[in-house]
């Protein structure tokens, strides 16, 4: 055996591995469409919209109140701009909200929204005057309530892509669920408790669904932060299909909340007595709950540009063939049902409809511009219907017809912009 040293052998070096290629976060299949994380943001999201847009579903009831007790020397036209500025300075805000939460997340958003809003409800129980009113619960309140819809209307779509559809109506469900509660809230405790504390009341409740929104409303994806330039908000409007979603929004919310904030109005004048008509905007907002849930789940089905243009056209309908000849009890208890199933598919509808012609990282800011658009005829629809029924002598026939009018608008709007995005095909799910 030889004693002669073998020269070393020299081994290869080990290649490093190859990085991974890098996680596509808007993969269908990256979407976990439940667990337990995306059921909790849909608890919270649901807390989200029966704070902020359920709210809003309840302004009729104090439209009715107003003009028979602080602000009874105002004419309907001049207090329905209390409302009004309330659905204007709700969306106006949100593009740079829509940012905000494409840069940061749904946590600052809670908290600030949160704040004001609860700040704005206190401060109106403190309100004998117009000027109090407008100050706080027209432009203080609002200010919040669009930081609290936002976070949840776009933390949905980051967890939910198959069933986004069923995830969008149950959480906007929320809003109809508050919407029920908080007019008969109002209704039993301003006769026990006063006024003021009925909107204490009904701050400390907000107060505590915020707090389990803030604990529960996560997005999946990790923030992107991007420079606050001009050019971010412009950019969604370079897109047809945008500008038409938006117009056909337009129009549809000129009439939605006429109905809403003159409903208990309405019936009173026409002999409903003051406990029943106290009643109208929760059935109303029942109604919308069922609205909300069976479009949403449906849509997911048959798309949710199709199930819009259809509800949208059957809420037109409904206002005048229904609405507008109505002149006892019952026509006004079924007038109040039927409206809400019809109307509420939009609130679920809308944001699922930008979900689905955007990137998921550009939803923020596109369902904020889009909003923010439509809040100028949310600010001019109540005051018009005022101005219509003090023109008519107190008579309503000419706000239904006004309300029903732009629906039916809004919902051919809608027809067109769902055929334009199936390419002009008739049986398209889109």
């Amino acid at each position: 055996m030889s004693d002669v040293e073998q020269p070393p052998v020299h081994e290869k070096p080990a290649e490093p591995p190859e990085p991974a290629p890098p996680v596509d976060h808007w993969h269908p299949s990256q979407f976990p469409d439940g667990g337990k994380q995306a059921y909790l943001c849909l608890l919270g999201a649901a807390c989200c919209l029966f704070c902020s847009f359920g709210w809003l579903n309840c302004i009729g009831v104090f439209q009715n109140y107003y003009q028979r007790n602080q602000l009874r020397e105002y004419s309907p036209s001049t207090i329905a701009w209390i409302p009004s500025i309330q659905i204007f300075l709700m969306f106006l805000p949100g593009p740079f909200v829509g940012w905000v939460f494409d840069n940061y997340g749904p946590r600052y958003l809670l908290i600030i929204g949160t704040f004001f809003h609860v700040l704005g409800l206190m401060m109106t129980s403190l309100c004998t005057e117009y000027y109090q009113f407008v100050l706080a619960q027209a432009i203080c309140s609002p200010l919040g309530l669009n930081c609290i819809f936002q976070a949840g209307t776009s933390s949905i779509p980051t967890w939910f892509h198959k069933r986004r559809g069923l995830a969008y109506g149950a959480m906007a469900a929320g809003s109809g669920l508050g919407g029920v509660i908080f007019p008969i809230m109002a209704t039993h405790l301003i006769p026990n408790v006063g006024f003021a504390w009925t909107m204490r009341a009904i701050a400390f409740l907000i107060l505590g669904l915020c707090i389990v929104a803030s604990l529960t409303v996560t997005s999946r994806l990790p923030p992107k932060p991007r420079p606050l330039r001009l050019k971010v908000f412009i950019e969604p409007f370079k897109e047809t299909r945008v500008i038409l979603v938006t117009v056909s929004s337009f129009l549809f919310f000129l009439g939605l909340f006429i109905p809403i904030n003159f409903i208990e109005v309405q019936a009173v004048h026409n002999g409903m007595s003051e406990h029943l008509a106290g009643y109208l905007i929760s059935i109303l907002n029942a109604g919308s709950i069922f609205g909300r849930i069976i479009p949403g789940a449906l849509a997911d089905k048959v798309g949710t540009f199709n199930m819009q243009s259809l509800m949208s056209i059957v809420a037109g309908v409904i206002v005048l063939a229904l609405g507008l000849p109505s002149s006892n009890n019952a026509a006004y208890i079924a007038f109040a049902a039927l409206y809400g199933f019809a109307s509420g598919a939009f609130v679920s509808l809308l944001p699922a409809q930008m979900a689905r012609i955007s990137k998921i990282e550009e939803i923020g800011i596109r369902v904020g511009v889009t909003f923010a658009m439509t809040s100028f005829a949310g600010l001019v629809g109540n005051p018009i219907a005022g101005a219509i029924v003090d023109a008519d002598n107190g008579a309503f026939w000419g706000l239904n017809v006004f309300s029903g009018i732009m629906l039916l608008a809004g919902a051919s709007m809608f027809t067109l912009t769902r055929f334009y995005i199936a390419d002009w095909k008739i049986a398209a799910k889109v």
